[in-house]
């Protein structure tokens, strides 16, 4: 018999408790399921940026060569670019 998950007044008491607590000894791991969840997207966010026209032209060329479009060929690029400097500081 596993012990019975109390009730929280807010997320913050919650985050307390588990915190502190085996979660084994309220619920029984082996009788959970894989959750797939196909429809869920990161958060984003629409930011203006000026660039000079002739580097999005290039972005574009680029973009076309891959079949892609520029804005997601660009945030390959910025995702490549800033995975590498994370690496290199850490």
């Amino acid at each position: 018999m596993k012990k019975k998950i109390p009730k929280f007044r807010n997320e913050d008491r919650e985050r307390e408790f588990w915190a502190k607590q085996d979660s084994t000894e309220f619920l029984d791991w082996k009788k959970g399921k894989r959750v797939l969840l196909p429809n869920l997207k990161p958060s984003v966010k629409t930011i203006s940026l000026r660039i000079p026209e002739s580097m999005i032209e290039e972005l574009k060329l680029l973009a076309n060569k891959r079949d892609v479009p520029y804005q997601s060929l660009l945030k390959i690029f910025l995702a490549e670019r800033i995975e590498e400097e994370l690496n290199v500081s850490a």
